[in-house]
């Protein structure tokens, strides 16, 4: 069988290096899209653009807005004197947030009791709203402790502070959103490229009839399809390699988990995606309708059902049920728990079954849709 096998072997990788389209996908494509998306994909609310409204000028009233400056998290833009003026900023996009401060802040304070203060935040981004506002709830919240903790020093009692807490934060220590985004974007580069890869592959064999020869030839189907998948294997798995390593150097992902099982994972995954190709180079019959074909039934499940962006916990029952149909979706949780977490197999076994089933499953349906295509 051998003696067969590697023949087909050769010629497919021979047919790689001729075809610069398909040897692009494999090679090029998976770093720039991890370059502009890694960039690009950020939920990390940070640099928030602000403006105040001091009505009163005071130097409490200007202790307590530079708490937001010295925060980190807001770079003040400019003093405006009405909301309306913060309202029309907002509206062009020169500022996403606004504090208004009233002309009895600091009389108040001084009286103990409470002083008001507005806050207009551009809503547009809910998600980054509700950050924003989490921003200023946690300032002012230390700015109004800072006060209680100095009243109390004035009539006598000791800083005292009923309940403390130490926060640890496990895995991503830094909060940062690109230590969640790159492994997704690792198992979505691979999905694309090796299903797009595959797919053009084998259609170029019937645009060209030269699958009509290799039908004739003593070559069984499983031969001619194992000849056919293990180049690409081959070449994801370094494509995959690159991208793990270009991680670790430009977002600072490091593999804290073994290697052996990510290794078995993301061939198992790229076994799944290359059956997923076969099968639509079966349907298809040039390579302009694989292409648009493979990238659908990819790009889209990849992106929308595997947890990469939306979280599958929150979505409806019945589309949790849907987003079994992408592989990405087990290996997600598989190379998350790898890279981030560093646990052993008795995190994520289950995930290893299932996409061990649903690779078994679609490697069944593709060979026997290919083999009633060469009849």
């Amino acid at each position: 069988m051998h003696r067969r096998l590697i023949p087909i072997i050769k010629k497919e990788f021979r047919q790689i290096r001729r075809d610069k389209r398909v040897l692009a996908i494999l090679t090029l494509v998976p770093a720039l899209l991890l370059l502009l998306n890694g960039y690009a994909l950020n939920f990390d609310v940070t640099h928030i653009k602000m403006a105040v409204i001091d009505q009163e000028n005071s130097k409490t009233s200007r202790d307590f807005l530079n708490a937001f400056v010295t925060s980190g998290y807001f770079d003040y833009v400019q003093y405006l004197n009405s909301s309306d003026e913060a309202m029309r900023m907002i509206d062009d996009a020169k500022i996403r947030a606004a504090i208004v401060v009233p002309p009895d802040f600091s009389r108040k304070l001084l009286s103990g009791e409470n002083s008001d203060v507005q806050v207009l935040v551009d809503g547009m981004d809910s998600n980054a709203a509700s950050t924003i506002l989490g921003y200023v709830q946690a300032v002012t919240l230390q700015y109004s402790q800072k006060i209680v903790l100095k009243n109390l020093a004035k009539i006598g009692r000791g800083n005292y502070i009923p309940i403390q807490y130490d926060a640890r934060v496990w895995y991503n220590p830094e909060l940062k959103s690109a230590k969640f985004l790159v492994p997704g974007l690792i198992g979505f580069i691979l999905a694309i490229t090796a299903v797009i890869a595959t797919s053009l592959s084998i259609v170029k064999e019937k645009e060209l009839n030269t699958i009509e020869q290799i039908d004739v030839s003593p070559i069984s189907s499983f031969e001619l399809i194992v000849g056919k998948m293990v180049p690409y294997a081959l070449i994801s798995l370094v494509a995959a390699a690159l991208v793990i390593f270009a991680a670790y150097f430009l977002f600072d992902v490091v593999v804290k988990g073994s290697y052996f099982y990510l290794f078995c994972a993301t061939l198992l995954f790229i076994i799944a995606a290359l059956s997923i190709g076969l099968y639509v180079s079966t349907i298809s019959d040039s390579q302009q309708v694989a292409f648009q074909l493979a990238s659908l039934m990819s790009m889209l499940p990849t992106m929308i059902l595997s947890g990469f962006m939306f979280p599958i916990r929150s979505m409806p029952w019945w589309l949790q049920i849907l987003t079994n149909i992408t592989p990405a979706k087990f290996y997600l949780v598989i190379l998350r728990s790898i890279i981030l977490k560093g646990v052993g197999i008795a995190a994520f076994w289950d995930q290893v079954l299932y996409l061990l089933i649903f690779t078994a499953l679609m490697l069944t349906i593709s060979i026997r849709r290919f083999k009633k295509t060469l009849s």
